[in-house]
């Protein structure tokens, strides 16, 4: 066990049960360790901090999580508003309606699609949601207006954009539509003051509003009034090999 934590809240949103991940290395005939038998629960409206030294598997514990990677062992119960299912052996066809309409992941990286306006990109999750084009086109603006980018932006693709400014449309389009399940792996990385005090300010809103949120931040204080619970990650040591690293 490579974890540390206070008795968690009632109603988990998420229950996680011994969780490990590894990766073979076949070319190498070595395996990587990332995490090994990890439990916790997650409740509405609660939001975890992920800590750990570089190699600890935290950002794999999210993707795993998300079920971008599959687990080597243990469950992942997610309680959605039409029942219970285990993410770590889910259908890709139901893990893919959930990250639809439940579950987001927010990174720091934009997979900006070619020949998309930053607002049509934005929208889109509104859209998909049944949200009227014109309006979900305003609420888009309004949020890249909030993450700072700047008004001429809007219309143009963000595969033209910078590293940095492709971030905050990234962010624009991840937090417009509140999920009840936040995966958030480093959002503020590369970030500027004003943009870091926007993201910090819609992830206070979301969750008020009760949306359970785990993440990895590379400005925790920035958030630390956020914080309900912290879990550490140790990276894991494995005798007569040399070190692993799964970051």
């Amino acid at each position: 066990m490579n974890i540390q934590l206070s008795k968690p809240a009632a109603s988990p949103v998420l229950r996680v049960e011994g969780l490990s991940k590894q990766f073979e290395m076949h070319h190498l005939k070595r395996t990587l360790y990332a995490f090994e038998d990890i439990s916790f629960e997650l409740s509405k409206g609660e939001f975890i901090l992920l800590r750990g030294e570089n190699g600890a598997g935290k950002s794999t514990l999210l993707r795993t999580l998300y079920r971008s990677y599959l687990p080597r062992a243990g469950r992942v119960f997610y309680h959605t508003e039409e029942g219970t299912i285990d993410l770590a052996s889910a259908a890709d066809v139901d893990i893919a309606v959930l990250r639809r309409r439940e579950i987001g992941f927010v990174t720091q990286f934009l997979n900006a699609r070619p020949r998309v306006a930053a607002e049509e990109l934005v929208a889109e999750p509104l859209r998909l949601a049944g949200t009227p084009h014109s309006d979900a086109v305003i609420e888009a603006r309004r949020w890249l207006s909030a993450f700072g980018v700047k008004k001429q932006l809007w219309a143009a693709y963000p595969s033209t954009f910078s590293g940095g400014e492709q971030q905050k449309v990234n962010l624009a389009r991840a937090l417009i539509l509140p999920q009840r399940l936040l995966l958030l792996d480093e959002p503020t990385a590369s970030l500027d003051r004003d943009a870091r005090k926007a993201l910090v300010t819609r992830l206070g809103e979301l969750k008020a509003a009760g949306v359970a949120m785990i993440g990895v931040f590379h400005h925790p204080e920035d958030i630390q009034h956020l914080i309900d619970r912290e879990i550490h990650l140790k990276a894991i040591k494995i005798e007569d090999e040399e070190d692993h690293v799964a970051e």
